[in-house]
């Protein structure tokens, strides 16, 4: 249904626009944000500071959309009066022409800033790699995706720390645990969860023969202790020697901590220095195991589509194709190739992200309006 937005008469196509709320809807954002902007003004009690600003910062990028559509179709009303002003008409033709051009755009942006946002998008994430079929090769590979994670990071301005790591003896990974903070981290990371495979042949392949293999990636959002309530009882709390790439404190002192979930069987190890900072960093990834595991829940009920869906973070699904032969990347969800694979594995993921992102809010568009 095309709704007219309030205060518009008289207008042209582009002063319309296909929402999935009432016109209404935006003026009750504009007052919520404006009440939010006097809360902060008049300073909220403590306990009330983060939420109010969380909630006032998501909704300026949507006020600013609509405040910005507002003004371009107000304009165009004012244009199209000037037309009768022989003085006038040519300046504002050239008006009309400028703003009915500029208006599918700013309809889009709009559109997509109605979309219902995911509440983790503005977590830090918790990423999680690990080799899957193809034993050392795979394990290779887990170390390659590492880096490339980390690079990838760098090149956002991201803080990214590791928590765990576990290599190989070739110098690959069997497993290893990271946590990245900064802007937008698990809006943009989220869709690299799933299988990622790679064909290459190996150094240790005298025949020349390509091999594939392939290692698991999952991208969780950090969760607050509020957002999961662990009880003690329902934790074992493990100590053990460090495990570590070497050091002074290696296999002298019990540090590393191993936490198992026992509802769940989840089992988390940090093997830092630190005893103490084992477990938080241990608690951190068991609250986002546990939180993920409730989203995907809860994300079932709500569609029982979900698994076809970009982001979908089914872990059993293949996702990328890593081709060393014809130095290209592929990504199946949106059939996406790209010949730049030792650009991709330096870190530039930004063209994949955009796309698969881009693709992401296409589908949730078509189903918002169909």
């Amino acid at each position: 249904m095309w709704i007219k937005l309030v205060g518009l008469a008289a207008a042209p196509r582009g002063d319309y626009l296909p929402l999935m709320f009432p016109a209404d809807r935006l003026a009750q954002i504009v007052n919520r944000f404006e009440y939010l902007e006097a809360r902060l003004n008049a300073g909220p009690a403590a306990d009330e500071i983060a939420r109010v600003s969380r909630e006032y910062a998501e909704l300026g990028p949507v006020v600013a959309q609509i405040n910005e559509f507002h003004a371009a179709t107000e304009g165009l009303a004012e244009a199209q009066a000037m037309l009768s002003d022989p003085d006038m008409r040519e300046l504002a033709e050239d008006e009309i022409a400028r703003l009915r051009a500029r208006l599918p755009e700013l309809e889009q942006a709009l559109r997509l800033a109605l979309l219902p946002r995911d509440a983790a998008d503005a977590r830090p994430a918790i990423l999680e790699i690990r080799p899957g079929t193809g034993g050392d090769e795979a394990a290779l590979f887990a170390g390659d995706l590492l880096r490339m994670y980390q690079r990838h990071a760098e090149q956002q301005g991201w803080d990214f720390r590791l928590l765990e790591l576990a290599p190989s003896e070739l110098g690959g990974v069997k497993e290893a645990v990271a946590h990245i903070a900064g802007e937008g981290v698990f809006a943009r990371l989220k869709y690299e969860s799933g299988v990622h495979r790679v064909q290459r042949v190996p150094d240790t392949e005298s025949g020349g023969r390509i091999h594939t293999s392939a290692a698991t990636v999952a991208v969780l959002p950090e969760a607050a202790e509020v957002d999961i309530d662990i009880p003690a009882s329902d934790i074992r709390i493990d100590t053990m020697r460090s495990s570590g790439a070497g050091g002074q404190h290696v296999n002298t002192t019990d540090s590393a901590v191993r936490i198992t979930h026992l509802p769940t069987g989840i089992v988390v190890t940090s093997s830092e220095k630190s005893q103490h900072q084992n477990r938080a960093n241990a608690m951190a990834v068991l609250r986002a195991r546990l939180y993920d595991a409730e989203r995907n829940r809860a994300d079932a009920e709500r569609a029982a589509d979900r698994k076809s869906q970009v982001g979908s973070g089914d872990r059993s699904e293949r996702i990328r194709t890593y081709n060393f032969p014809q130095g290209r990347v592929t990504d199946h969800r949106i059939n996406l190739t790209l010949y730049a694979l030792d650009r991709v594995l330096e870190g530039d993921l930004s063209e994949i992200i955009d796309a698969l992102v881009a693709h992401d809010q296409a589908t949730r568009l078509a189903e918002a309006e169909g």
